[in-house]
């Protein structure tokens, strides 16, 4: 999930505490070309005013205007954008001829609400993965846990003698897990710019260092900034399943306790920053005074990030979230 994710559902909190009546746009599906994925969400009032995004622009404004004239009005409809959808026109074109299916759900105010959301939101900040059940008639939705892994947007296997891929059933799942956090252990040039890129590609960013003044050299806005070991944040428990853990200073006293550490958690991915010898020297310094088994050190990506051929501290920075992409996409080096 992406931290726009978050932001989208935690606006939707705060309108819905409000009294506000919302609605909240889900992506089912994609065909052709989109900058948005399957399961991204967008929230809006009658007003106008909104968080998210469904495809970067057309889509919306055509959406708000028609939300403005009193549409969507069901509790839960599901509408396809493009080339043969029900809103196609001059107004709204998609690239490449692509094609756009959104479910758009009329949350109305009250406690229901409020309690699905807070739920949506403890999902995402990693308390517990759900799986979410939206009924196309009725606009009934329900969660239950899940183990946060697969497609976004799952529909069940036809019934009733529907032929398979023909026809829709009566009812969507949409997985909310984690959004994708990038831990930083300690600030340098590479930690910021790796902080650039990680927000562009929708993750949390945290930065852990205890040195408070390099903390406050750091000028990206919306990067969280803890005062800490980075060690000592991952043992509170900053790290859950679709975390990233980076140390990118050559401090080993920092980068080898943020290793010991991270291997115990759950975090997806864990990098250090050194060449080849430097990263064998370390490997041994971590058996020796941490106690990784074989198993704790193949978790390390030890040089991190994919060979570029970096040499800058941007070049460097690609390197590593290029590798931390691939890893979350489930993609093999040598797929590449």
């Amino acid at each position: 999930m992406q931290h726009l994710d978050l932001t989208v559902i935690r606006q939707a909190l705060a309108w819905a505490r409000q009294g506000e009546t919302l609605w909240l746009c889900t992506v089912l599906s994609t065909f052709g070309s989109s900058p948005r994925e399957p399961g991204a969400w967008l929230v809006a009032r009658r007003d106008g005013a909104h968080v998210g995004s469904l495809s970067g622009g057309c889509v919306e404004e055509d959406f708000l205007e028609r939300l403005a004239e009193g549409a969507f009005e069901s509790p839960v409809q599901r509408v396809r954008y493009g080339e043969g959808g029900e809103f196609d026109g001059p107004g709204v074109t998609l690239p490449c001829g692509g094609l756009l299916e959104v479910l758009v759900e009329r949350l109305s105010p009250g406690e229901e609400t409020l309690a699905h959301l807070s739920a949506l939101e403890a999902a995402l900040t990693g308390q517990r993965p759900a799986l979410r059940h939206v009924y196309l008639t009725g606009g009934a939705a329900y969660l239950e846990d899940d183990a946060g892994l697969g497609e976004r947007v799952i529909w069940p296997p036809a019934s009733n003698g529907e032929a398979p891929g023909r026809a829709r059933p009566g009812h969507v799942q949409l997985r909310v897990g984690p959004v994708a956090r990038l831990v930083l252990a300690g600030m340098s040039p590479v930690a910021e710019a790796c902080a650039e890129f990680a927000q562009r590609l929708g993750f949390e960013v945290i930065v852990c260092d205890p040195r408070s003044e390099a903390l406050d050299a750091l000028s990206l806005p919306g990067v969280e900034r803890v005062a800490t070991l980075p060690s000592a944040y991952i043992a509170d428990g900053g790290c859950h399943a679709a975390t990233a853990v980076v140390a990118l200073t050559h401090d080993p006293r920092l980068d080898d306790l943020t290793m010991i550490e991270a291997v115990t958690s759950e975090a997806f991915y864990i990098g250090v920053m050194g060449s080849y010898k430097t990263s064998a020297a370390r490997a041994e310094r971590l058996k020796r005074s941490g106690g990784l088994d074989e198993a704790a050190l193949a978790r390390i990506h030890m040089p991190i990030g994919l060979g570029l051929g970096s040499k800058t501290p941007a070049e460097i920075a690609l390197a590593v979230m290029a590798d931390i992409v691939r890893v979350r996409r489930g993609r093999a080096r040598d797929d590449l």
